[in-house]
């Protein structure tokens, strides 16, 4: 019920945001400005959320990033899905952490890895990796077997991670902290506190409780926001005009589209 009325608050923001007229942002705002697909290009119907083909749609439509969340296998694979079970996008009760990857491939064949993932968007598309909270058995093996696939990337070029809790980003740690920023719901002020003892890169978290004096506190430590979730061109607009260049949204394709007829020659 909680997450139900969130949802309907936030749709309610949305529509309002929709609403109030913003001015053209710069060329330069314009130009800039970063585009990420939430768990790719999805309808969650015919294309499913952190599959490969959600990540090719928003790729083909010039998006820059996408967002995606790491989790584990029984044998320590990594692999890109959000929920820690198969129930809400397969209909499979399986719990990921439970299978093997042989096991998951056999029963969820649409969870990639994140090996795949590298092989595919590493170099041509800019990787948000979401580390999630859960059991981690073997903290240094994964540790390893995650710097081992990403050996090919660069932090910061080609990937950065997101955690919603700081501390994970401790699973991580082969890369600098300037490459990690912490995810805020409600705990915005901690989350900022915790940016800047830590020197992560800055914060990321909805467009509405990330203000303008929040992204300037950052600012002034060299720091960046990334909002989300745009999902309407008043909205890119007020983001682009106050600053913001990384736009995470469940509607980049459309989004890009609005951004690109706006970019002169």
């Amino acid at each position: 019920m909680r997450e139900l009325l969130q949802n309907v608050a936030m749709k309610m923001v949305d529509w309002a945001m929709a609403a109030t007229v913003q001015p053209e942002p710069s060329q330069s705002a314009l130009r800039n400005c970063k585009i990420i697909s939430h768990r790719g290009e999805h309808d969650n119907i015919t294309v499913i959320e952190n599959t490969l083909t959600a990540f090719s749609n928003a790729r083909a439509n010039g998006v820059w990033g996408i967002e995606c969340d790491i989790r584990w296998t029984a044998d320590l694979v990594p692999v890109i899905t959000h929920d820690s079970c198969g129930r809400r996008l397969f209909g499979k009760p399986n719990q990921i952490g439970d299978m093997t990857y042989t096991e998951l491939r056999a029963q969820i064949p649409l969870i990639p890895s994140v090996a795949e993932l590298v092989a595919e968007f590493g170099t041509n598309t800019h990787l948000m990796l979401e580390i999630k909270d859960e059991h981690y058995p073997q903290p240094q093996k994964q540790l390893d077997i995650l710097r081992d696939h990403l050996e090919p990337l660069s932090p910061g070029t080609h990937y950065h991670f997101l955690a919603l809790d700081p501390q994970l980003f401790e699973r991580v740690s082969f890369v600098e902290p300037k490459y990690c920023f912490p995810v805020s719901e409600t705990n915005v002020r901690n989350l900022s506190d915790a940016a800047i003892d830590q020197s992560f890169g800055g914060l990321t978290g909805h467009y509405l409780l990330l203000g303008n004096a929040l992204k300037e506190r950052h600012a002034q430590q060299g720091q960046r926001i990334g909002t989300g979730f745009v999902s309407s061109k008043n909205c890119l607009f007020r983001e682009l005009n106050r600053g913001v260049e990384w736009i995470f949204s469940n509607d980049a394709v459309k989004i890009q589209r609005i951004r690109d007829h706006h970019v002169q020659g």
